[in-house]
């Protein structure tokens, strides 16, 4: 039965999905515009740091003052209407919660809430991807333990990704690359929160008005985002990271089984089955025409005589031998299209992606040259970007992830371009969220 009908279903029982958010950026206010409008769904609470500031996203996607005006938690589950609270915690835990929507965006705080959500026994849909990073693999496992779900948010890359692969080996085919793509030029790496609004032409004023948050938008820019997303797609389909970071290439959809196949065959891949993104630029700056910059895709491999003849009698986009084709969706929805996961995870008992194990990791890499007593302001930020590197080189290298460089002092300098280890910084051993990490990589390295 389709998640449609299943919510139909449930709206019809007076049982609708009940769902707690914590935080209203960007991501979740588009999730909150569409669950008004998504019979079977009911947003109980929203819990942010920020009330006023969260009256006045949900005032911008349309909500009636009147639709989260409830007093208490009993009165919103009564009227069907949404509590607003600074305490996620509480409203977490409350026993009509079903989903926790994750998505402050904080990856210390994506770990408290999500670890709080799993024992609880709600279901969890991480937007917050920089945690799923940091420590996923460890989250997945607790959430299997529990018998809830732990998964991806649809709509966001990673989980449209991790679609794309799985109908594919559904079908038999071996997926030879998949990712997404971005507008990259090798300078984007040093970019700031101070120059970020120039990339995009758009003036600070602008981006105010939009409700964008510089350093979120900037570590789309400088690589650290598609670091991160291609390591959440790595630890969740298996497909493997480049040994020294995302290579980037210039490539079109046309273009895409062409340069997402091995080297030897003419491709930019160390092997088949990895990650990668694709720029929607020439390095000279120069537009791709058919461009991939905001969608995904996956380019996989018929391996017989015969499949490669089906490929070219129903117009699979193929390279020149006919072996390698390439499925992509054009563009991505954010979170107007969360509320698949939200169901899924509620109604099927499935996530839409989810961690498996520790493949890879995001580190920080120096943007400038650094000088010991400098404070890291993490992804996004003036000082670090992330590069998404195997897991077990992390390791070997005492890495500092890039979800652990927020607010930690050097300890000494840190050349531009270096990776920056743990020795370099003076890291709180009472952290919780180092502490997690530290339980993350004791149990999967």
């Amino acid at each position: 039965m389709s998640l449609h009908r299943l919510l139909l279903r449930r709206a019809a029982e007076g049982r609708p999905v009940r769902v707690a958010q914590v935080g209203a950026g960007k991501f979740g206010a588009m999730f909150l515009h569409q669950a008004r409008a998504t019979p079977g769904l009911h947003v109980l609470g929203i819990a942010d740091l920020s009330l006023p500031r969260t009256r006045q996203r949900l005032a911008s996607v349309h909500w009636p003052p009147e639709a989260h005006a409830a007093a208490s938690l009993d009165e919103a589950a009564r009227r069907g209407t949404t509590h607003l609270t600074e305490d996620a915690m509480a409203l977490i835990a409350d026993p009509r919660v079903e989903v926790v929507v994750e998505c402050t965006g904080d990856p210390a705080a994506g770990l408290r809430h999500a670890r709080h959500a799993i024992a609880h026994g709600k279901h969890v849909v991480m937007v917050n991807v920089e945690a799923d990073v940091l420590a996923g693999p460890l989250l997945a496992r607790e959430a299997a333990r529990a018998g809830v779900v732990y998964s991806m948010a649809y709509g966001d890359q990673p989980a449209l990704v991790c679609e794309l692969v799985d109908t594919l080996r559904a079908a038999g085919f071996p997926v030879v690359a998949a990712g997404k793509g971005t507008k990259y030029l090798p300078h984007f790496h040093a970019s700031t929160p101070a120059t970020v609004w120039g990339f995009y032409g758009l003036t600070e004023e602008q981006a105010r008005a939009g409700g964008m948050n510089p350093q979120m938008f900037n570590s789309f820019l400088d690589g650290t985002k598609s670091g991160i997303e291609m390591a959440a797609i790595a630890n969740a389909t298996g497909l493997a990271p480049p040994e020294d970071g995302l290579l980037f290439p210039p490539a079109g959809t046309s273009e895409l089984p062409r340069v997402l196949r091995p080297r030897d065959e003419g491709g930019v891949l160390a092997r088949k089955g990895m990650v990668e993104v694709v720029s929607s630029v020439r390095r000279d700056g120069t537009a791709i025409p058919d461009d991939l910059r905001w969608g995904v895709y996956a380019v996989f491999e018929g391996e017989t005589e015969y499949a490669r003849r089906c490929f070219s009698e129903y117009g699979v986009a193929t390279d020149e031998t006919g072996r390698y084709a390439a499925l992509w969706r054009p563009y991505h929805l954010i979170g107007l299209e969360l509320g698949v996961s939200v169901a899924s995870a509620a109604l099927r008992g499935e996530p839409t992606g989810s961690t498996e194990a520790w493949r890879a990791d995001v580190v920080a890499v120096a943007k400038r040259a650094l000088r010991a007593g400098e404070v890291l302001d993490g992804d996004g930020g003036a000082t670090v970007w992330g590069k998404c590197v195997p897991a077990a080189r992390s390791r070997a290298l005492g890495a500092l992830p890039i979800g652990l460089a927020h607010r930690v002092r050097l300890l000494r300098d840190v050349a531009e371009g270096a990776i920056v280890t743990r020795a370099d910084v003076a890291l709180d051993p009472a952290s919780e969220a180092v502490r997690i990490r530290a339980e993350m990589e004791a149990g999967f390295a």
